[in-house]
């Protein structure tokens, strides 16, 4: 028989599928195989020897459904507050700032991730202390009277998330409002229409793809922290990821928190899933509006 020679596309894309397969695929079956266990004594973390849903119906408890009704909001208005301040920067540098200078620009947005997760959380503790210097800044030019006290809420956390992952954001906006083009703008200011008017209906309806991808980038992982809660938020500023991680680390029990993690998966795919849902409706219904009838008659 013939062997197949395997060709040099397949051969390069080896090593991504390799660890999409070994860091991704597998870690998530692991997961999802401990959820059907449980912990048989004080001593041992996880026993698969009997199967079972019940750690489902164990970690559906009130703290559990509670714990995610406030990371879903923390989760949806942070990503909106990323889309708020990431459209006018990206479209600051796509369109109004010297190409010369947009490498420098993208630098600077990528200057956090250089950056250690956690150091930069840190930072964010620093700053919002009641004894740091922002504190007393703000009471020096009277805004405040007595010592900034936001650390260890959950405003602290909202601040943090966004700015952990507004960079996130701002790269595929930008990227997409580049990608839109000078030349479709230009038509449309000839046309009559002013800055205001292109930017909604021209500029933001092209970069729709990179507002999703954005969106996507932000809202999934921002969903699963845990990092910024614990370092930030305190007891008011609980989050998901904390509730599951104590179970690994704190609890030792790995079926319950295997259990929680595949819950926050499932819900997070809904959540998506309903907003998905929601821009399809919201598309249908503009482009409805938009559409340009032709009345019959000779030209």
């Amino acid at each position: 028989m013939k062997r197949k020679k395997i060709d040099g596309a397949t051969a390069l894309g080896f090593p991504t599928w390799a660890f999409v397969v070994f860091f991704f695929i597998m870690p998530l079956l692991l997961v999802l195989w401990y959820s059907f266990g449980y912990k048989p004594d004080l001593f041992t973390a996880h026993s698969n020897d009997i199967l079972s849903l019940d750690r489902y119906a164990e970690a559906l408890d009130a703290t559990f459904i509670g714990t995610f009704w406030n990371t879903l909001k923390i989760g949806v208005i942070g990503t909106f507050l990323c889309l708020i301040i990431a459209v006018p920067f990206a479209y600051w540098m796509a369109v109004k700032l010297d190409p010369k200078w947009r490498a420098l620009a993208l630098a600077l947005v990528l200057v956090p991730f250089w950056t250690n997760f956690l150091v930069r959380t840190l930072g964010w503790q620093i700053i919002l202390s009641p004894r740091g210097f922002l504190s007393d800044f703000l009471q020096n030019i009277g805004l405040i009277d007595g010592r900034l006290d936001i650390l260890y809420t959950q405003t602290a956390v909202q601040l943090g998330v966004v700015y952990n992952y507004l960079p996130l954001m701002i790269l595929p906006l930008y990227v997409a409002i580049d990608r839109a083009g000078r030349p479709l703008r230009e038509a449309s200011a000839d046309l009559g229409a002013n800055r205001i008017r292109t930017l909604f209906q021209v500029t933001l309806p092209l970069a729709a793809p990179g507002i999703a991808a954005g969106s996507l980038l932000v809202f999934i992982p921002l969903m699963g922290d845990y990092i910024t809660a614990s370092v930030l938020g305190g007891a008011q500023g609980n989050m998901i990821g904390q509730l599951v991680a104590s179970q690994f680390n704190t609890a030792q029990n790995w079926a319950l928190g295997s259990a929680m993690a595949v819950l926050l998966m499932l819900f997070i795919g809904v959540a998506v899933g309903v907003c998905a849902l929601v821009a399809l409706v919201i598309r249908y219904f503009v482009r409805r509006s938009r559409r340009v009838v032709f009345l019959g008659g000779a030209a």
